[in-house]
């Protein structure tokens, strides 16, 4: 419950603190969105990149559990 009521005061604070009549940071929010853009582009992609390899890895693995069962089998 304290995080919903933490959340939503960090929501209305950003809110106000980007119309222009109250704490006017709409410029400032703009331009830092801008920067951080690219940098927040790069940071997914490389998590996407580690994702995509550790699941490759994980497919052949389980490939080769597979194979080994059915090796098993097999011999029984």
């Amino acid at each position: 419950m304290v995080s919903v009521v933490v959340g939503v005061l960090l929501i209305a604070f950003t809110v106000i603190s980007v119309l222009p009549g109250c704490l006017g940071w709409g410029p400032e929010v703009v331009g830092f969105l801008k920067g951080c853009a690219p940098v927040l582009a790069a940071f997914i992609g490389l998590i996407a990149l580690f994702i995509g390899a550790a699941d490759i890895k994980d497919k052949k693995e389980a490939r080769k559990e597979e194979e080994a069962a059915q090796a098993q089998e097999k011999k029984e």
